[in-house]
């Protein structure tokens, strides 16, 4: 006979995309939760992403798990959050000779994860992009999309709480409690008024992306995330309708994101030892404005409206240059094996794939529990994120 869910509290730590997608996977199977977040939703990284919806068609070749991953929960973000995003598509654009030649492995690539992509003339390229480079080569069209990231977060939090999630922004966990052989709690700090609370939980899962290292050092475990930093700069006008990508490898000044009225340019990377204060390294942003010209030529006569790096919280044991040679992959830790029953992380992935991440570490946490609950997230419709304030 399983365990009943509702016997359970269970502690989410992070309310970006993947603390936002867990509590609503937790609440939907009956689990009492609580989300703390240190900040408003989708303070951190998620909040100063790309606000891109890959299709995958940027790892297709150097990183087939995370494409395959983008790709399978771009479809199922499609179903369940249909108000929420914008399907403009994105062009793989060819710009010089080596990217033309990348053509044919991108595109097997592409079909080996299940990415859908068509091959463009130049022609046609310009035809669906006026402001494209006239010199452009070719492109492939994939299923790129864009959303909103707070909006992002709270269509989850929204469904979550009108399942009984209770939502605690403002509250920095500064102690995860032990009890004899298992977790007990938090302690989390109000951070407007220094106010220290206890409370208890049976289940605390870490997903506090490029800080899960430091929460969960907190417990005396360890995660290895390496917190790597990307710049982007916003210019204040929407050069194009669809996401631009350059058909190579993923590396500096590659893509331009249309955000509302807005292009968002990006992205360099390299490795920091925190994800708060990350200083910008000379010369990145003029590098991501020339680099994504060669693209859109009319970036060059935009002044940057801002700019901004956060960190991504990439897996690995060792830094490894820039971190581009890191996979975009997510992995769950559980904590047993140090002698903290009840302690779970889950980080890594994108912003895309929160929902199937948040999968992963439920099903664990009702393994842990003996709770007999399937997930239903693939089919369940998320409630509009105006809701949340209701």
């Amino acid at each position: 006979m399983s365990a009943a869910s509702q016997d359970f509290h269970v502690m989410v730590i992070g309310a970006g995309s993947t603390g936002a997608a867990t509590a609503h996977d937790l609440a939907l199977r009956g689990f009492r939760v609580t989300v703390v977040e240190r900040g408003e939703v989708a303070s951190g990284t998620t909040g100063r992403n790309h606000c891109l919806l890959h299709s995958g068609a940027r790892y297709a070749v150097n990183d087939p798990t995370a494409a395959q991953e983008c790709i399978e929960e771009n479809l199922v973000l499609r179903r369940i959050m249909a108000g929420g995003l914008e399907l403009n598509d994105g062009l793989m654009v060819a710009v010089d000779e080596r990217d033309e030649a990348f053509e044919p492995a991108f595109l097997q690539g592409c079909a080996a994860a299940g990415i859908p992509a068509r091959p463009l003339t130049a022609r046609q390229a310009l035809a669906l992009e006026p402001n494209l480079n006239p010199a452009i080569r070719g492109a492939v069209r994939v299923p790129d999309g864009v959303f909103e990231p707070f909006r992002f977060c709270l269509h989850f939090l929204a469904t979550a709480q009108a399942n009984g999630a209770a939502i605690k922004t403002y509250s920095e966990v500064v102690e995860i409690e032990r009890g004899p052989g298992a977790i007990k709690g938090v302690a989390v700090r109000d951070t407007r008024t220094g106010k220290v609370e206890h409370i208890g939980a049976d289940i605390v899962i870490n997903a506090a992306g490029p800080w899960s290292g430091k929460v969960a050092a907190l417990a005396g475990c360890d995660v290895p995330v390496l917190p790597t930093a990307g710049v982007m700069v916003s210019i204040p006008q929407r050069l194009s309708r669809m996401v631009i990508n350059r058909l190579c490898l993923p590396g500096d000044g590659d893509i331009i994101v249309p955000q509302r009225l807005t292009s968002l340019l990006g992205t360099s990377s390299w490795p920091v030892d925190g994800a708060d204060a990350i200083d910008i390294p000379a010369g990145h942003v003029q590098r991501m404005l020339d680099l994504t010209a060669q693209m859109l030529p009319a970036v060059k006569s935009c002044p940057p409206r801002g700019v901004w790096a956060a960190a991504r919280p990439l897996i690995g044991s060792a830094r490894l240059g820039d971190g581009r040679g890191l996979s975009r992959t997510f992995e769950c830790f559980d904590h047993a094996r140090e002698g903290l029953p009840g302690f779970l992380t889950i980080t890594g992935g994108k912003t895309v794939t929160a929902r199937v991440m948040a999968e992963k570490v439920v099903d664990l946490v009702c393994a842990r529990t003996g709770v007999a609950a399937a997930c239903r997230t693939r089919e369940v419709p998320l409630r509009s994120y105006r809701e949340f304030y209701r």
